[in-house]
């Protein structure tokens, strides 16, 4: 069974359909009511940072969630704005992250980046696994998937990093704390290797 927040800033739908084309169960949790019997989470997001986590804290659902993710060890999945969510702070806004994984979201520097200086970085772009792990089960070791950002996680912890991009200079854009995941693009619009990353988290144990 897999949980998706719904606190108005992701799209529900493309995850929902994912899913039901491998025959996995999903509902959506929209207020606090709604995450029990939880099983697996995905934290979508999109737009600001402190936007998207005053989103959040005004679901009624911030307490519960920490509940589950740090006390209980439910499985997560924060994806773009949601895993920028599990750091302490963003460079983009004021508002305190969730504090799951160690770091903060910082810009792209693009002064550097004399070959590709745009923001925000969107487009196909190679995500390269640097660890060994279920998450990665059926995908090659460097895969194409879809971004949409200006802003990365940079993770104080070095073990922390289970998949890199080179954008100018490589960053993180897979991460795992124990329980907790954050994958910086769009699984759900990255086509056959986004569903095989989506059937992957839903199958861990």
């Amino acid at each position: 069974m897999i949980t998706i927040i719904n606190y108005g800033v992701g799209n529900i739908n493309a995850f929902i359909n994912i899913y039901k084309k491998f025959d996995i169960q999903v509902k959506i949790a929209s207020q606090v009511d709604d995450l029990e019997d939880v099983d697996k989470i995905i934290l979508p997001g999109v737009g600001s940072f402190d936007y998207v986590m005053q989103k959040l804290n005004n679901s009624g659902m911030r307490e519960r969630l920490d509940e589950l993710v740090l006390k209980e060890k439910k499985h997560i999945l924060g994806v773009c704005v949601g895993m920028q969510l599990m750091a302490k702070s963003s460079e983009e806004g004021i508002a305190e992250g969730l504090g799951w994984i160690n770091g903060t979201v910082k810009k792209i520097d693009i002064e550097n980046i004399h070959h590709r200086s745009k923001l925000p970085h969107m487009g196909w772009n190679e995500v390269e696994s640097v660890a060994d792990h279920p998450i990665f089960n059926n995908m090659n070791k460097k895969e194409f998937f879809y971004f949409l950002h200006s802003y990365y996680f940079h993770s104080e912890n070095l073990e922390n990093c289970y998949g890199v991009t080179d954008y100018g200079k490589k960053f993180t854009s897979i991460i795992r704390n124990g329980n907790v995941f954050g994958i910086q693009c769009h699984p759900e619009k990255s086509h056959k290797v986004g569903e095989t990353f989506l059937k992957n988290f839903a199958e861990l144990k």
